[in-house]
């Protein structure tokens, strides 16, 4: 990765003076996020372990008639740890240690709510088609070792945590879903939601592995927020992030797996697009690395065959309602983004901006009701 760029604001921070600097910001991230204090034992932790640690804070105006509603998200981005050939089991283990311990430092840090990235727990092995060894990943979403795993973490530190993994549906058949498990203060399981949208492009073979999601959109009530997951693929789909919005979610998690040759323009856009649209805050989250297999594999694109997926470019960020945003995490590295939010601000902007008040759900569910239909006729005149 010697010669990827570390990120967007590195570039503009060593070339811009720092008058047109703030002005650039302003105008790529909109209403400047503030620095949030983060302690030394924090940033040596960090730095001992080989991750960045980064904060920020989107605040809201005070109001007379509700408190501040403050929250603390943690975003985890991580490389794999072993060779892609080394024993299942101790892959799992190597990735527990790993990110168990960024997870350990956002609870020290007081994160109330983090989300690790999209299927964790594994290299993302979905461009292979192979079925072995890479479905032997698979566990329970409710009674799993990860799940089991993270719930002592979530108990210890009062945390909510969302734990993308690849699920193995023991009461269905044994089928895989493509899942992400929620974990409450408590540490007890608060329930799952799947991946509404499995991409059929490039490298990403994933419907060899699983189908569309069956949970809809689900928003979990948790003593911080309602909060919900729009796996990866999903951030593409406007609809999909709308109806976590219509269910009453104030803050939506993407945990993904995407490489930079692919999607990364529309990175920056899509989850801070949502934001504004669906009057929550977002959180974009995206592994780092590139990931080598034993075997070649082709993409159907008449290019010669290869054993790597591509350069998993990190940039995780937060997004709120009022359309700013935090900076990415660091497109090469493994990072912890806290980014302490104020929910209020969800309310703030539907009253300022009244894009839910004009949002004219009726007009849309009449039109799809029609556009499903196998006799439907496009209206152009």
């Amino acid at each position: 990765m010697s010669g990827e760029l570390s990120s967007v604001e590195s570039v503009l921070e060593k070339h811009l003076p720092e008058e047109e600097l703030a002005e650039v910001k302003r105008i790529l991230y909109g209403k400047q996020a503030r620095p949030l204090e983060i302690s030394e034992e924090s940033i040596n932790r960090g730095n001992e372990g080989g991750y960045d640690v980064a904060g920020w804070s989107i605040c809201a105006e005070l109001e007379e008639t509700r408190p501040p509603r403050k929250v603390t998200i943690a975003l985890i981005q991580n490389q794999i740890v072993l060779p892609t050939d080394a024993p299942i089991l101790d892959q799992i283990a190597a990735l527990h240690k790993r990110v168990g311990s960024i997870i350990e430092n956002a609870g020290k840090s007081g994160a109330n709510v983090v989300c690790l990235q999209e299927a964790w727990t594994m290299p993302f092995a979905f461009c292979t088609r192979e079925k072995h060894p890479w479905t032997q990943f698979a566990e329970p979403a409710e009674t799993g070792v990860t799940t089991a795993f993270l719930s002592e973490i979530a108990a210890k530190y009062r945390m909510v945590i969302v734990s993308p993994i690849l699920e193995r549906d023991e009461a269905h058949g044994e089928i895989l879903w493509n899942t992400a498990v929620i974990i409450d203060h408590n540490g007890k399981f608060l329930g799952k939601t799947r991946k509404n949208h499995i991409p059929r492009v490039g490298d990403f073979n994933e419907s060899t592995y699983y189908i569309e999601g069956n949970t809809g959109h689900r928003v979990f009530s948790t003593i911080y927020g309602k909060i919900a997951v729009n796996i990866c693929y999903g951030r593409h789909h406007p609809q999909n992030w709308m109806m976590y919005g219509v269910n009453g979610a104030e803050i939506v998690f993407n945990p993904s797996a995407t490489v930079g040759a692919l999607s990364e323009p529309m990175w920056p856009i899509e989850a801070r697009n949502a934001a504004i649209a669906n009057s929550y805050f977002t959180c974009a989250i995206n592994r780092v690395g590139t990931e080598h297999f034993p075997r070649e594999f082709t993409s159907a694109d008449g290019k010669p065959a290869h054993k790597d997926f591509g350069h998993f470019y990190g940039s995780s960020y937060v997004a709120a309602p009022d359309g700013s945003r935090t900076p990415g995490l660091s497109r090469t590295k493994d990072g912890l983004l806290l980014t302490e939010v104020d929910l209020n601000l969800c309310r703030q902007v539907k009253d300022k901006w009244g894009l839910r008040m004009t949002q004219r759900l009726d007009l849309y569910a009449e039109s799809l009701t029609a556009a499903v239909k196998l006799d439907y006729k496009p209206d152009v005149i």
